[in-house]
């Protein structure tokens, strides 16, 4: 049976309980009392129990069928008017299936049970349509960024077999970088993966010596790019993959080092444990960034303000990366705009 039969008739059924007990009641407390033998003597006439049950037994099963037959229909429509929403809910369901993401229920009325389903099936198919077209452009990209050192290598092929007198040396250093660049964009695609998998054990993980390893490391590449690093900061224990957890810290500290211009510039690293919260700051000198290119950093394949460094391009990978790394982390990543210029982020993870 439908939902709606089954309200229907357990409708109808209470009022015939409702009524079957309303007339109990009328015999036990009212007929009873009745003598069953007539009083005869002067005066107007007395009925008996008798008397009162054969005319009341006839009107008590009419008054039981007219209940039955409103419960029903009755039940019925209310029913209907009841389970509107359900089947509005069930159509918008049923497009979704088909991948039509791009209806929304948008049930009005009061806000009763219904209407918060409906609102919470809506939010579901945004962000469902947000990921898969998040998704699909990724993929779009992901799949041209790929193709580009493929014809590159395809293309110096070609032109040192029609040129075989051409430098070999020139020609497999050219392979080599092309190669390179390849290998660092598949390794990030499959870091993001894995970080969206969230395939990963969660362990005790103290930010302020990542930051140090992360310095220790990267410090080479700041001397050659001018670039002075600072690490300072208390104590910031969270939970989560090291290993993760420090190719985040490094592709910030990365990203800081190759897209400051400054002369004689600055990148400030800091850890603190704020709210209940691991704090992990980096901040950067460089030039003015507005904000609506500092909001599109973290979407992929974005190489900040589109230069192309003479040492290491990127592979535009490096603040998508670690969004999806502090999401898998359950934390949150800001950024914001340095007023005389450069960008400040800040990552906060869960305190252990």
């Amino acid at each position: 049976m439908s939902v709606r039969l089954k309200l229907t008739l357990s409708y109808a059924g209470f009022l015939m309980v409702a009524g079957g007990l309303l007339l109990a009641t009328v015999w036990v407390f009212l007929l009873r009392y009745v003598p069953d033998r007539s009083t005869f003597g002067p005066g107007p006439f007395t009925p008996t129990r008798s008397d009162l049950a054969d005319a009341f037994t006839p009107r008590a099963v009419q008054a039981l069928v007219v209940l039955l037959v409103l419960g029903l229909v009755g039940g019925w429509f209310l029913a209907g008017r009841m389970l509107a929403p359900l089947t509005r809910i069930t159509s918008a369901t049923r497009r979704a299936a088909t991948g039509s993401l791009s209806h929304r229920i948008e049930l009005e009325g009061h806000r009763d049970e219904f209407r918060e389903l409906a609102d919470s099936f809506d939010a579901m198919l945004a962000r469902l349509e947000a990921h898969v077209a998040e998704q699909q452009r990724f993929a779009a990209n992901a799949s041209h960024e790929l193709r580009t050192p493929l014809a590159i290598t395809q293309t110096l092929l070609d032109v040192a077999r029609r040129d075989p007198d051409r430098d070999v040396g020139e020609l497999l250093d050219r392979l080599q970088v092309v190669n390179a660049r390849a290998i660092d964009l598949t390794e990030a695609l499959l870091l993001l993966s894995r970080a969206d998998q969230r395939s990963f054990t969660r362990e005790p993980v103290d930010l302020s010596l990542l930051a140090e390893e992360v310095t220790e490391t990267l410090l080479p590449l700041a001397a050659r790019h001018g670039v002075t690093l600072e690490a300072s900061g208390e104590r910031a224990p969270t939970t989560g993959s090291p290993t993760l957890l420090l190719q985040m810290a490094t592709n910030l500290v990365h990203n800081a080092i190759v897209h400051n211009v400054a002369e004689h510039g600055t990148v400030l690293i800091r850890t603190s444990v704020e709210a209940g919260a691991a704090l992990l700051t980096v901040e950067n000198t460089g030039e003015v960034l507005s904000p609506r290119l500092v909001s599109t950093l973290t979407e992929p394949f974005r190489r900040g303000t589109d230069r192309v460094h003479a040492d290491h391009s990127g592979v535009g990978l490096g603040l998508a990366i670690v969004d999806r790394l502090v999401q898998a982390h359950d934390g949150t990543l800001t950024l914001a705009a340095r007023p005389t210029g450069g960008l400040c982020v800040t990552v906060r993870l869960p305190a252990a």
